[in-house]
């Protein structure tokens, strides 16, 4: 793989991990689809100015590379991605940043395991991480008595989604204008946003302002650069190489939810992460060794 491949997904991974905070802070006087609204428009717009200043070397990339436009498909990844972000912005009103992205990161267990849905072969390492990061959500997310917080409930079914997400857009950014891809999509998941903002919530300009720093941060770092850069790293990447650099978003989310917000995890639940990051990777040990 490319060290700039490398390089790209990092980048996202971090964007999006200490973007957990931005999305927490956000939160505070908005509600989630209302925070979503406005950082998918900010990364939209981000987007836009990415399209006009980069169309001509995307032009002579399609006809060089044959690849094709990429707003059809990415509008429809952009309705998984809304579903991914709104259930991980929901989730956030029951959890803290760094279990959010420590259970949102399962999806590098389940991209193998959904890969194997589409006829790649799963090893027995896939099975041995996945039971791993399965003891440690348990011991991340359920406290003593057997309570789970429903936010935690969320962000595991939602792991899912995300792994649809990367197993879509590993089929196609090695196929289309990956721009035009990443613009579409954040362009549908402003507009379901909006959607379900005006239908659910009563956002004022007031809030909205108070929160323009997280809404800033999330749209253009995270909506706008980080997606373009997954996609763009994806085509140098398998989608299991490509989930263990993006997992590193877990990482940035813990210690950005430590250092800003001053979150602090039991013993237990730092043991949970651990086990779960021991699962993450062991369930990419063949790749992780190939690299060695």
């Amino acid at each position: 793989m490319q060290i700039k491949g490398t390089l790209m997904l990092l980048g996202a991974a971090f964007f999006w991990g200490t973007t957990f905070v931005a999305q927490l802070e956000g939160m505070d006087g908005l509600g989630p689809f209302s925070y979503a609204a406005a950082r998918y428009l900010t990364g939209f717009l981000s987007l836009v100015v990415l399209l006009l200043y980069t169309r001509k070397q995307r032009a002579r990339e399609r006809h060089q590379k044959n690849y094709q436009r990429g707003f059809a498909i990415g509008l429809i990844i952009g309705v998984v991605l809304f579903i991914a972000s709104s259930m991980q912005q929901i989730a956030l009103q029951y959890s803290t940043a760094g279990k959010a992205a420590f259970i949102t990161c399962l999806y590098i267990v389940f991209v193998p395991l959904g890969a194997k849905l589409l006829g790649k072969i799963i090893r027995r390492e896939n099975w041995i991480g996945a039971g791993l990061a399965i003891v440690g959500l348990y011991l991340l997310a359920v406290g003593e008595g057997f309570s789970i917080q429903i936010g935690d409930v969320i962000l595991f079914f939602d792991a899912f989604v995300w792994t649809a997400h990367i197993l879509m857009a590993d089929r196609f950014a090695s196929r289309v204008d990956v721009i035009e891809m990443s613009a579409a999509q954040v362009f549908m998941t402003m507009i379901l946003s909006s959607i379900a903002m005006f239908a659910f919530e009563t956002p004022t300009l007031v809030t909205m302002s108070n929160a323009w720093f997280a809404i800033l941060y999330g749209g253009v770092m995270s909506s706008g650069i980080a997606f373009t850069l997954q996609l763009y790293g994806q085509r140098y990447a398998e989608p299991s190489t490509a989930a263990i650099l993006m997992s590193f978003e877990a990482i940035f989310g813990a210690l950005a939810g430590w250092f800003f917000l001053n979150e602090v995890m039991s013993l237990r639940e730092i043991f949970g992460c651990v086990l779960m990051l021991i699962g993450m990777l062991a369930t990419q040990w063949q790749l992780i060794k190939r690299g060695l």
